[in-house]
């Protein structure tokens, strides 16, 4: 409870001195007493919502300020008491109060607070609130730039001077303040080429404005009034409705003046304090850290076994699970290791949490030597992969796991993925030079060499996507190029996967000379570089050269960067006929919009390279959102299968006579490489997964994703402390299988993509003895279906090709909370919700001709 205090203003003219000793400041007149009203009050709201639909409170009393001793020397340092009393909260909802009475001591410099006096033993919010009473006095008469420290910390403050008053401004990016919190750090440059244009990908992040004025008014060589008026605004990027603010405002004015108390006599500030109180002692303006207790708060395992069944991998296609997940995190950043250990079933929570308790539970709790708790230990290094704000400490500890045994072949190539993901971010956040880094970038760079078994190279490649090097294994070291920027491909690497394209010094898989394309296309390609490109066209193999002409038609129609350049190529009547561009097939590349609103642009692009014989040789599918001049590549899905041509008695294309039987799909999320899937490998595994076929789809990833993570403290300049944590969680469940059926002469490959996502934020200003806050969220579940279905029962074969979004919900919802003084607490909730209806992806014209047929011919 708030109780009557004395602030000591240790000051030396709170209003501080010219050069030529004319006040800087208004000081202060021996004998005379200044009565001031003061009110401060606080509001918690969405960003856009008006004072009405806010919560919060206000905090008003009356200030006594007089003079206790100046400086002989200085008439502008003087230690000021401010006599509080009449203290009263009040919500500004439900009229309830409380008063008292304070009384506090300033020690000034030129009215610009250095120390104040206070009993020790008073609570850290009492302490701050009297801070924030004495910082509303700090100020000087000129105009300038200075460097202050008061309650919200030490920051850069303007000061404009006019006529009777001062106006002073906080550039609140430059406040350094003892409570700092984190946020998501996932920031590189590139082209994508569905939006042509250079963006930031940062995630789903959350944007912030600030501002804090403060205006005098002087009258009569004193301060009329102050009015000081500050704001903190965070808003989700992807979703502009979800937002919070926090709203400060602060007003102290001049009541009227009667006799007061004469001026103490005294050398030094020192000497007199202790004629006032010796238990008086000088601490900084800067406001301590208050730590909020729970009272009543579940312990950590309560809360876990009250979320469990929500968290269960049937559970995660519903909003409930990454609702729960986030909830989860919160506890757990607040548990110790012991109360870590007891819910340590729940991986990708305790991963997430990224404390240190969590690290060390989690590395106690695993055994890598042990391929039995595989599952565990690839939750918890997919986790790894996706923490919003890694540490070296976090790449220092997957390091030593690869350096030690490891049980599982499957886990040993997660670990170094991984790996090469933490390098990425930590390299984003400025820690490319950190030791680990440097060591970990050494070895990935140094793998592939190092080996010649074919899975352990991949492993390396597959680490190598994350990092801004040059790999050279045929199609995953070609499509690792692709995710970096045109300015690192050098002139030695262009001419390098140019010939792979043109077979300059051997044959390559049609799938490998493809992804060379993609990547001369995609890297600010030159004239001949096109020019070739093309008249290669119609001396491909059958399927390759409809896949080419596919990529140039979308390149062109989606106006990528590489456009311009094939235009003016194609001026060229050699270049661009009939002959070469008629070729037929079924391959095809094709790129289209998700969605267009105004938070958010999402695009998708669907590349399909068919064999010869018309079976599935590669497809890629990407997913791209874009959001505020930032773009996250949510999703990449790539499909290969080889060796199958026996199956339906086929000829292979040249390149690919002997080329073993194998299908499998890899993924990557949210811009991290996850392990790679097999589907079959080899004719002898091919015929009993035939034959044992169930016709469920493998598992490719299934868990919970921290997908942004911000935390803050705002030190308002009243003293009192506002809060806020807004987080992204995603539950996903990704899928894929293949199926052929020799009877039907009919192969169907299908990815199935499920999940949910929950984006919530919350800012609460917390007094211990009241609280309030604002949460703001919302969430949506929603399923996307890719399939390729091929009959192969005549000649040529049919294809079709299907992306099906289903229908789905997005609901908003508004939560405002107050603890208020007499014990009560206050809960309000507002919600809304719309459908959006599902809908199939369209595709180029031949694909729908083609799925008239599949469809037709089915019945």
């Amino acid at each position: 409870m708030v109780t009557g205090f004395v602030v000591l203003l240790c000051a030396a003219s709170f209003l501080s001195a010219t050069a030529k000793g004319v006040a800087v400041g208004p000081r202060l007149n021996n004998n005379q007493l200044y009565k001031l009203s003061y009110t401060t009050e606080v509001r918690v709201s969405k960003a856009r919502g008006s004072p009405q639909s806010s919560t919060g409170y206000r905090l008003s009393s009356d200030v006594d300020i007089h003079l206790v001793w100046r400086d002989p020397s200085s008439k502008d340092d003087q230690l000021i008491q401010l006599a509080i009393s009449n203290v009263r909260v009040e919500h500004v909802a439900q009229k309830q109060t409380c008063s008292s009475n304070q009384t506090i001591y300033v020690a000034s410099e030129k009215w610009k607070g250095k120390s104040i006096l206070f009993i020790l033993d008073e609570p850290a919010i009492i302490k701050n609130i009297k801070r924030g009473v004495a910082s509303l006095l700090q100020l000087q008469l000129h105009t300038g730039k200075v460097i202050e420290n008061d309650v919200s910390g030490r920051c850069t403050v303007e000061y404009k001077a006019k006529e009777n008053q001062v106006t002073r401004t906080k550039i609140i990016d430059t406040c350094k303040t003892p409570e700092t919190g984190f946020t998501t750090h996932n920031k590189v440059s590139k082209v994508y080429p569905q939006f042509n244009i250079l963006y930031i990908y940062t995630g789903v992040g959350v944007s912030k404005k600030a501002s804090s004025v403060t205006i005098f008014t002087i009258e009569d060589g004193f301060l009329r009034s102050v009015v000081a008026e500050e704001a903190h605004s965070l808003t989700v990027n992807a979703h502009k409705s979800t937002s919070a603010k926090v709203v400060s405002r602060q007003t102290l004015t001049l009541v009227g003046t009667e006799a007061g108390p004469l001026e103490a006599a005294g050398k030094d500030v020192t000497s007199v304090v202790k004629t006032i109180d010796a238990k008086l002692a000088a601490v900084g303006i800067i406001a301590e850290k208050v730590k909020s207790q729970c009272k009543g708060c579940p312990t950590l395992f309560e809360h876990w076994q009250s979320l469990q069944r929500l968290l269960e991998p049937n559970s995660l296609s519903k909003v409930s699970a990454p609702r729960s997940f986030l909830a989860l995190i919160q506890s757990i950043r607040k548990a110790s290791k012991d109360e870590i250990l007891k819910v340590l079933k729940s991986v990708d929570a305790v991963t997430s949490s990224q404390t240190h308790a969590s690290l060390d539970a989690m590395l106690e709790f695993l055994n890598f030597t042990d391929a039995k708790t595989f599952v565990l230990q690839e939750r918890f290094l997919y986790a790894c992969g996706f923490a919003s704000h890694p540490n070296e400490r976090m790449l220092k500890a997957l390091l030593d796991i690869s350096k030690g045994k490891i049980g599982n072949n499957d886990i040993k190539e997660s670990v170094v993925i991984i790996m090469g993901a933490l390098v990425h971010k930590l390299c984003l956040k400025g820690g490319c030079n950190l030791p680990t880094v440097v060591e970990v970038k050494n070895m990935i760079l140094k793998g592939p060499e190092s080996t010649q078994e074919e899975s352990q190279v991949q492993m390396y490649l597959l680490a190598l996507k994350i990092l801004s090097d040059l790999g050279a294994y045929n199609t995953i070291a070609l499509t690792a190029l692709q995710r970096y920027e045109s300015s690192l491909m050098t002139e030695e690497v262009k001419r390098t996967v140019n010939r792979v394209f043109h077979q300059n010094r051997r044959i390559y898989e049609k799938n490998v000379r493809a992804a060379a394309a993609d990547v001369i296309l995609s890297s600010n390609p030159t004239f001949m570089e096109v020019k070739n490109l093309l008249l290669s066209i119609g001396h491909l193999p059958h399927e390759m050269n409809k896949y080419m002409i596919s990529k140039i038609q979308d390149i062109l129609r989606f106006q990528m960067p590489a456009s311009k350049t094939i235009q003016q190529a194609m001026k060229d009547m050699i270049v661009n006929n009939y002959d070469r561009f008629s070729k037929v097939g079924s391959s095809s590349s094709f790129s289209g919009f998700m969605a267009r609103s105004a938070d958010v642009t999402s695009t998708y692009s669907l590349d399909i390279l068919y064999s010869g014989s018309g079976i599935l040789r590669r497809s890629n599918m990407n997913m791209f959102g874009a959001s505020g001049g930032a773009v996250l590549h949510g999703l990449q899905v790539a499909i290969e299968a080889q060796g199958l041509e026996s199956l339906i008695a086929a000829t292979p294309d040249e390149g690919e006579e002997n080329l073993e039987s194998f299908s499998g799909m890899s993924a990557l999320l949210f811009d991290v490489q996850l392990r790679p899937v097999n589907f079959f490998k080899g004719y002898s595994d091919l015929m009993s997964k035939m034959f044992s076929m169930s016709g469920d789809p493998l598992n490719v990833v299934k868990g919970l994703i921290l997908l942004s993570d911000h935390s803050e403290v705002f030190q308002l300049q009243s003293g009192l402390k506002a809060t806020a944590e807004f987080q992204g969680g995603l539950s996903i469940d990704i899928s894929g299988g293949m199926e052929v059926s020799l009877w039907y002469r009919e192969s169907k490959t299908s990815v199935n993509n499920r999940g949910a996502l929950v984006i919530s934020g919350n800012v609460t200003v917390d007094m211990d003895f009241l609280k309030t806050g604002v949460e703001v969220s919302f969430d949506t579940e929603a399923s996307l279906d890719f399939i390729t279905t091929v009959q192969f029962s005549e000649y040529p074969f049919l294809v079709c090709i299907q992306m099906d979004k289903a229908t789905f919900p997005i609901s908003e919802h508004l939560s405002k909370y107050d603890s208020l003084p007499s014990g009560k607490n206050v809960l309000s909730q507002r919600s809304k919700k719309h459908i959006v209806p599902g809908s199939e992806f369209p595709l180029h014209q031949e694909n729908s001709n083609m799925c008239k047929k599949v469809f037709d011919s089915s019945w």
